[in-house]
C-alpha cells in the first residue's frame, strides 16, 4: 500500500507541474479544476508503481501530460489556451517589436498539437531532450527531431502571425 502522507507531500511540492499542463490542456477555469482533480487521482492510482528510477517531478509530468491528453480526447475539447486574444495587451496601440513577437508566439503555439504542445512546454522548462523523451513515452532522438520540426513550424507560424498582426495594426 502506498504511503498517503508521502504522496501528497511529493504532490504538493510538484503540484506547479500539474496547474502547467492544466493550464496548457484546458481554457476554462472549471475545465482546469475537472482535469486537476483527474490527474491527482491517476497519480495517486499509479503512485504504488512509482519505482523511483526517474526523479518524482519527471513521473508526475508523464502521468498529467497522458492523463491530459486523455481526458481531452474523452471530451473532444479543444485547447485556446495560446489564443491570440488570450495574451495580455497592455498597450494597445504599441508598436514594440518584441510584445508582436511574444502575440506571434503565443498565436503560433497554439496552433500545435497536444503532444507538440507538451513537447514545446517541457523543452521551456528546460528539460533536455532525453528527460522529455521519458516523460512523453519516445526516444531522445525522436525529441530532437521533432522540436526540430516544432522549431520551423513556429517559426514560419510566428512570422506569418507577426506579419498579419502589423497589418492590422496599421489600418485601424
Amino acid at each position: 500500500m502506498p504511503d498517503e502522507k508521502e504522496f501528497i507531500a511529493l504532490l504538493n511540492q510538484h503540484q506547479k507541474i500539474v496547474y502547467k499542463v492544466c493550464n496548457l490542456y484546458m481554457d476554462q477555469h472549471a475545465d482546469r479544476e475537472d482535469l486537476f482533480q483527474e490527474i491527482t487521482l491517476q497519480a495517486w492510482k499509479a503512485y504504488g508503481n512509482f519505482r523511483g528510477d526517474a526523479k518524482f517531478s519527471t513521473w508526475l509530468y508523464r502521468v498529467a501530460l497522458n492523463t491530459a491528453i486523455t481526458f481531452f480526447r474523452k471530451e473532444k475539447r479543444q485547447p485556446d489556451i495560446y489564443a491570440t486574444d488570450q495574451v495580455p495587451d497592455n498597450h494597445e496601440n504599441s508598436h514594440d517589436p518584441i510584445e508582436e513577437q511574444v502575440k506571434a508566439m503565443y498565436a503560433a503555439i497554439g496552433n500545435l498539437s497536444k503532444i507538440d504542445k507538451a513537447i514545446v512546454m517541457l523543452y521551456l522548462d528546460d528539460y533536455d531532450y532525453k528527460e522529455i523523451g521519458e516523460m512523453m513515452g519516445i526516444t531522445a532522438n525522436n525529441v530532437a527531431v521533432k522540436m526540430n520540426r516544432i522549431k520551423t513550424r513556429l517559426k514560419e507560424e510566428t512570422q506569418k502571425n507577426e506579419a498579419n498582426y502589423n497589418y492590422q495594426t496599421r489600418w485601424n
